[in-house]
C-alpha cells in the first residue's frame, strides 16, 4: 500500500452503507468521533434509505461506493455498519473505476465481501477495522489503533492474549475476515484465493458446529491450499466456543503452518485495525505480527 493512500489529519472520509440499516444515534456518535480525530466527513444522503433490512436497494448502495471512489475530494471510505447485504453489491461495483482510484476502504464483518473483492480485483490493500456505528462506543485501544492504521503506521502487534496451537514462523499476504461471509462467496466469481496468505478468521453468533461446518466446506473447496499461517480473532456469542481451538487444529492439522488464536480483532470489546493485502510476518515464539 503506497504511503499516499493513507489519510492525514484534515483529510476527508466518505461514508457508505453497503449492508444493513443502521441506528442513527450510534451513527451520529461515530461521526462525531471521526471528526474529533481531525477528519472531515462526507455523508451522502442516499445512505439513509431503507429497503427491508438493507440501507436502500442494491444499485443505490453500490452507486454510493462508486461515487466515493470517483470523487477526488475523498481520501478514504468507511462503512456505516455490517450486518448483511455487502455481497449483493459486488456485481454492481465499478471495479475498473475502483482500480484506477485507489483509496482506503475500511470495515469488517459483512464488509469482508468487499474487502476481499477489492484485494482480488484490484490488488490494492484495505483495512479490516471498525465501522462508523461500531466506533461509536469503542474502547480507546480500538480508536487509537484505527487512527494510527489509517495514517499508515505499521505498528508491530503483540497478541497479548494469544494461544499458540501450532508453533512456527511464516510470512505471507495478510487476508481474511468473517468466516460466514467468506464461505458464502464460495462458487461465485468473487471467491477469494488464499495461496501464500496468512489467513485471519473471526465470527459472531455462530455455534461451534457451524464454525466447523463452514471451515470444513472451505477446506473441501481447496481454499486453504498453500496458506502460510492462520490467525484468529474473536468468536463472540458463539455457543460451545471452547471447541473452536480443537476444530481449528483438526481443520489445519495437515498444513505445516503456525496457528495462533486470540488476536483482539473482530466483534469483541477491542477491534484492532489491520492492514490487509500486505505482507506480514507471524512469529509464535514472540506472539507478534509485523508488517513488511
Amino acid at each position: 500500500m503506497k504511503k499516499e493512500y493513507f489519510l492525514k489529519k484534515g483529510g476527508t472520509i466518505g461514508i457508505c452503507a453497503p449492508s444493513a440499516r443502521f441506528d442513527l444515534q450510534k451513527f451520529n456518535a461515530g461521526v462525531k468521533i471521526l471528526k474529533g480525530l481531525g477528519y472531515k466527513v462526507k455523508i451522502p444522503k442516499e445512505i439513509f434509505e431503507k429497503k427491508r433490512y438493507l440501507a436502500g436497494n442494491d444499485i443505490l448502495r453500490a452507486d454510493v461506493i462508486n461515487q466515493l471512489f470517483s470523487d477526488p475530494d475523498i481520501d478514504g471510505i468507511i462503512c456505516a455498519r455490517g450486518g448483511f447485504g455487502a455481497m449483493r453489491l459486488l456485481d454492481h461495483l465499478n471495479w475498473d473505476l475502483i482500480n484506477k482510484n485507489p483509496k482506503l476502504f475500511i470495515g469488517f464483518s459483512d464488509i469482508t465481501a468487499i474487502l476481499l473483492s477489492i484485494m482480488e480485483k484490484t490488488d490494492k490493500a484495505v483495512i479490516h477495522g471498525p465501522t462508523v456505528v461500531s466506533i461509536a462506543k469503542a474502547q480507546h485501544k480500538t480508536i487509537e489503533s484505527f487512527q494510527r492504521t489509517i495514517q499508515g503506521c505499521f505498528d508491530e502487534i503483540k497478541i497479548a492474549n494469544g494461544r499458540v496451537l501450532k508453533p512456527g514462523k511464516s510470512r505471507g499476504i495478510f487476508k481474511g475476515g468473517n468466516i460466514s461471509t467468506i464461505s458464502h462467496l464460495l462458487g461465485t466469481r468473487f471467491q477469494p484465493g488464499f495461496k501464500n496468505a496468512v489467513l485471519f478468521l473471526e465470527d459472531i453468533g455462530e455455534p461451534a458446529y457451524k464454525i466447523d461446518r463452514m471451515l470444513s466446506q472451505l477446506k473441501m473447496a481447496g481454499i486453504f491450499k498453500g496458506i502460510a499461517g492462520v490467525i484468529t480473532g474473536s468468536f463472540e456469542k458463539c455457543d460451545n466456543s471452547e471447541y473452536i481451538e480443537e476444530i481449528l487444529l483438526e481443520i489445519f492439522q495437515e498444513y505445516n503452518i503456525p496457528i495462533v488464536t486470540g488476536l483482539d480483532a473482530g466483534h469483541g470489546n477491542i477491534n484492532l485495525s489491520l492492514s490487509m493485502g500486505i505482507n506480514i510476518e507471524i512469529d509464535t515464539k514472540t506472539l507478534t505480527i509485523n508488517w513488511n
